[in-house]
């Protein structure tokens, strides 16, 4: 017999249990467990007006923010819309069935306002890595470092030769953080040569090249992570350069040294972190092992072989020369000379 659903009179009163509607396996229930964010309300206050309305509660759009991250939502409205509607998003966030969502545009009010003058996201990095510190993930005796290029907000076809950037810039109608670059550019960088092509929606992004596409205005998300457990110790967002990326480096572990005398022994990192004077300065200064790949960007003319033209055999543990001969690593064999 086909059953069919009521469509009687609506209940007037329910009765509804939101922790129970939330699967006890969930993501969240994990994160929310160890997630303290007890003292952000109190780092916050000096940045915070006493005279004015009532703001939206920090803790809420950070734990917000977590669940965009976790879950991969890029865009403030549509994290706002998910919230609404996802019994374990409003649980993560301490809202009940009948509180109100904050409107997307308080978040971006709030990088440019608050959080960014009070360098709220990294206290609660830093507050995030003392736990796993002290839970015994992170043991700091090797880390490694990358960085991945995130697209920035800014049409690639709007955009004037380096050189006629810093003068366009002064004009009026042109938002302050695009007036702010030019000042800060030649302070923190004097001697750095105009970029090809400057975008004046996003100065401060850098015209990059990425693999498979055409260029395009970009940032370096620089991360600093442990080895063992994976859990990022550091960040430092840059201009999609390379040598941007390298200074970076430094001032990772150079703050991670400092704030929680944490000093790897060990440094692993892809090719462009191999080049000699980042070499040089992790061997020499840093007293840090490289696990990195050599830059070698030399052109030979006298008919000798690049470090790219060897070929290793791991099976034998060797490189294999073009000339026919076989390298193995002194350190690595009883051979007087490594060479035969």
């Amino acid at each position: 017999m086909m059953g069919q659903q009521g469509s009687g009179q609506e209940q007037l009163f329910y009765a509804f249990n939101l922790e129970a509607h939330v699967p006890q396996d969930h993501l969240l229930r994990g994160i929310d467990r160890f997630v303290d964010l007890s003292e952000l309300r109190e780092h916050l206050a000096p940045f915070c007006s006493h005279t004015r309305r009532l703001s939206i509660d920090p803790v809420l759009m950070i734990r917000m923010l977590i669940v965009g991250y976790c879950f991969g939502v890029r865009s403030e409205r549509r994290l706002c819309e998910k919230v609404h509607l996802n019994l374990a998003y409003r649980r993560c966030g301490r809202l009940g069935l009948e509180d109100a969502i904050p409107d997307h545009s308080m978040f971006s009010k709030n990088r440019h306002g608050r959080f960014r003058d009070s360098d709220t996201l990294r206290h609660v990095l830093e507050k995030v890595l003392r736990r796993c510190m002290s839970e015994g993930l992170v043991g700091g005796e090797g880390f490694d470092v990358d960085a991945s290029v995130v697209r920035a907000d800014a049409n690639r076809v709007r955009g004037v030769p380096g050189e006629q950037a810093v003068g366009s810039m002064g004009s009026e109608g042109v938002p302050g953080a695009v007036r702010e670059y030019p000042a800060a550019l030649e302070q923190t960088n004097p001697s750095e040569p105009a970029p090809k092509s400057k975008s004046l929606t996003d100065p401060a992004a850098r015209y990059t090249v990425a693999p498979g596409g055409p260029a395009f205005y970009g940032y370096s998300t620089n991360y600093l992570a442990d080895l063992r457990s994976g859990v990022i110790v550091d960040v430092e967002a840059t201009p999609a350069l390379r040598r941007a990326e390298l200074n970076a480096t430094k001032t990772m572990l150079a703050r991670v040294e400092e704030r929680f005398e944490l000093k790897p022994q060990r440094l692993v990192g892809d090719t462009a972190y191999g080049t000699a004077a980042m070499l040089e300065w992790m061997v020499n200064d840093k007293v840090i092992a490289p696990h990195v790949s050599v830059w070698d960007k030399f052109e030979r003319t006298d008919g000798s072989f690049g470090r790219s033209e060897f070929v290793f055999e791991a099976e034998h543990d060797r490189y294999v020369c073009p000339a026919g001969k076989y390298l193995k690593s002194a350190w690595r064999s009883n051979q007087k000379n490594p060479y035969r």
